[in-house]
């Protein structure tokens, strides 16, 4: 179990990682329409849209020694997302042609911030 001050730094470098992850896909032409959206069925880290194209977006930060990756987006955790996902886009009515999540697993290591982006991986 994780001391409070420990969960309150890697709460700070969960919020760092979105904060990082949301610049990259502004940077690369997207919208955030949410970051950190929180209904009854849960939480969404962020969900953009490009071109009529909506992502909603799991941001997974790993230390430099960790070797999980896809591995922490389990069933359980798919099911929440999905859910959430559903209850955003009642409170959003708008047309799009595509809805797909994306995991981006967020590495910080000395050398800086690294993204690896899998879009629509189930």
């Amino acid at each position: 179990m994780q001391s409070p001050q420990a969960r309150r730094s890697a709460v700070a470098d969960g919020e760092a990682a979105e904060r990082f992850v949301a610049e990259r896909l502004r940077a690369d032409g997207w919208t955030v329409l949410s970051h950190r959206w929180r209904g009854a069925a849960g939480e969404l880290d962020l969900v953009v849209e490009r071109a009529g194209k909506l992502r909603v977006v799991e941001v997974k930060l790993r230390r430099p020694d960790d070797p999980v990756g896809l591995e922490a987006i389990t069933g359980q955790k798919l099911d929440r997302i999905t859910r959430a996902a559903d209850a955003w886009l009642q409170d959003h009515h708008a047309p799009y042609d595509e809805i797909c999540l994306l995991i981006a697993l967020v590495e910080r290591s000395p050398g800086g911030w690294t993204i690896q982006w899998f879009d629509d991986p189930v």
